[in-house]
């Protein structure tokens, strides 16, 4: 095939890319093994994806791709997760590194047929768990928070780790010097990361805070700087570059900087477009006759990595920590190996076989069969064992309410009554009485602190309703948590009318969905409840539907209001002028209004709670 014009390459790269994670979004399936598939079959299946650059260019390139998302990785280490979690979090990248290296190494060798320089390269390059696949994976599961640090902590420090464990064994096997070299290439790692990555983020930190910098110029800028850390640190120590950006992703990340946000964002947003190059490019570049090494040796090393290397690693790591048992098990399962792995592995898979060890043809394809089969693996069981060991929710179907007050309250204690799961989060501890007294979940704190982002447990809920008095503060809660629970999930209260002028010129990319009706301001509400409204439940059937409903409770948005509704299967919706829905047959309408309303035509078919 005639190779492409290179900006005709980079366009099928980036469409194949996206439209991979697209059609994995839609499928339920994770991202990166969709991408992988692409890859292989623009790659060595069909010969469409043909990159004319040397190995060596086209490593450096990748090499920067891979900076660029472990520093957005270590942005999202918080130090206040270490604390609740640093016992777990020491064991899994100080203790099992070692542990995991001298297992791998073994089954690699007795077990995949490798020699064993070889084998203890690839077992140093499965060491890592990838951040890039952990952490989807980890919204999708539904975990608690302690336990989704301990992945998340774990895939993100040990990314690094593995890579370095890699480069040393590399040096040592093919250069030589001893162990006293291996341990100046440790120390000389450690130094770069301290210097480039530790001191250059906390200078680049303060010089965004004083102002030394515009914002327009905060977030490429602080690309760039990543990128030049990484290679200042790479000319240190080979490989010491990914180290160094993991720490400064870490320091960044944590000294509060106002652009924070804005950073993590443009970070992000790029992140999911390197993933979308780099896993299309990296198993395009696979060969045919590579595919043909594997074999069951191959089978039985992915297999003994599964149930036996992973396992017995946090067994032995983990011995008398003081970690829950459920942790224990589903980190002795879960280890999705990414990027990093694959990336790892093309480059010293050739290296190898320059050195003289041929049978380094198998490593790159052996990582990537072990890539996809822990992605599949623990991508689509560890739900599942989350649930099954209380680590995880059983659905995310229920509303985070912020404010308490009468009406919240009573809102909130007939979706209880529906079996939806609500919780009521208040910074003023005497407003949460009347919720506490019904046995609702509550939360006694500021939404928006540092504490609630570590340890309010909101995992099994995907609404969020913002009813407080402040129409500024529910408004600044709804963007400030949007991207948590979707901006389409994210409502407030109407505006109050002494206020409406003012906050009316705020767009609505600016606050949250106005819920209910345009005038359900937080006083309309109270008024009503006091004047006897009640929130009410109907259930529609065929005969007594939607047009039979609203028509017999007078003037929506007047005489009575549509809070939401519940799906025949249990989904919770809520309702807002600005995403109209109406209810079918099976569902279950939540109205707000007089006792009689809506239950003239079928008494039975209504329930009430003041």
């Amino acid at each position: 095939m005639t190779p492409m014009h290179t900006a005709t390459l980079l366009l099928v790269v980036l469409a194949a890319g996206l439209i991979s994670q697209w059609v994995a979004w839609r499928i339920r399936l994770p991202a990166i093994v969709v991408l992988i598939t692409a890859g292989i079959l623009l790659g060595p299946a069909t010969g469409v994806i043909e990159i004319g650059m040397a190995q060596s260019e086209l490593t450096e390139m990748i090499g920067f791709g891979v900076a660029i998302i472990l520093f957005e990785g270590g942005m999202d280490l918080k130090l206040g997760e270490f604390k609740r979690v640093g016992h777990g979090v020491g064991r899994l990248t100080l203790v099992a590194p070692p542990i995991a290296w001298l297992l791998g190494s073994l089954a690699a060798h007795y077990l995949g047929g490798l020699s064993w320089p070889v084998s203890m390269v690839l077992g140093a390059i499965l060491v890592v768990t990838g951040p890039t696949v952990i952490l989807p994976l980890l919204r999708q599961a539904k975990l608690n928070k302690e336990s989704a640090s301990l992945l998340k902590w774990e895939g993100i420090v040990n990314d690094p780790v593995g890579v370095l464990l890699a480069v040393l064994t590399f040096q040592y096997l093919t250069i030589g010097g001893g162990i006293s070299k291996t341990l100046l290439g440790v120390a000389a790692a450690i130094a770069a990361a301290a210097v480039f990555g530790g001191l250059g983020g906390w200078l680049i930190g303060k010089l965004y805070q004083r102002g030394g910098v515009p914002e327009h110029l905060k977030p490429p800028l602080l690309m760039v700087m990543v990128l030049i850390v990484y290679w200042a640190s790479n000319l240190v120590q080979h490989e010491a570059g990914l180290l160094s950006v993991t720490l400064m992703g870490m320091v960044i990340g944590n000294m509060h900087l106002v652009e924070r946000e804005s950073l993590q964002r443009f970070k992000e947003n790029l992140t999911v477009v390197l993933l979308s190059v780099l896993f299309i490019i990296i198993p395009s570049q696979l060969q045919a006759s590579q595919l043909d090494l594997l074999d069951w040796r191959t089978l039985a090393f992915v297999f003994a990595v599964l149930l036996l290397v992973r396992p017995l690693t946090i067994a032995l790591a983990t011995i008398g920590a003081p970690m829950r048992g459920g942790d224990k098990i589903l980190l002795g399962w879960v280890a999705p190996r990414g990027i990093v792995a694959a990336a790892t592995a093309g480059i010293f898979g050739p290296a190898l076989v320059a050195a003289g060890y041929p049978d380094a043809e198998r490593l790159l394809p052996i990582t990537f069969a072990v890539i996809i089969a822990t992605v599949l693996a623990h991508g689509l069981t560890m739900g599942r064992l989350g649930r099954h060991l209380g680590l995880a929710a059983r659905s995310d179907n229920g509303v985070l309410f912020v404010g308490s007050s009468p009406w919240t309250v009573a809102f909130a204690r007939v979706l209880k009554r529906l079996d939806i799961d609500v919780l009521i989060v208040d910074g003023v501890y005497s407003r949460l009485k009347e919720a506490r007294m019904d046995n609702l979940p509550v939360y006694y704190g500021e939404i928006l602190s540092d504490h609630a982002e570590h340890t309010l447990e909101a995992q099994h809920l995907n609404h969020l309703l913002c009813g407080t008095v402040n129409d500024f503060y529910n408004a600044l809660v709804c963007k400030a948590q949007g991207r948590r629970y979707g901006n389409h999930r994210s409502f407030q209260f109407a505006t109050h009318k002494s206020s409406g002028q003012q906050l009316n010129q705020l767009t609505l990319q600016q606050r949250g969905y106005f819920a209910f009706s345009e005038d359900a301001t937080y006083e309309f509400l109270h008024e009503r409840l006091n004047e006897g409204w009640l929130v009410q439940t109907t259930k529609l059937t065929k005969s007594y539907g939607w047009s039979e409903f609203s028509s017999r409770g007078g003037e929506q948005g007047k005489d009575w209001l549509l809070l939401g509704g519940v799906s025949p299967t249990g989904m919770i919706r809520l309702y807002s002028p600005e995403q109209k829905f109406k209810l079918e047959a099976g569902w279950t309408a939540i109205y707000f209004g007089p006792e009689s309303t809506g239950r003239e035509a079928k008494p039975a078919e209504a329930s009430e709670a003041g």
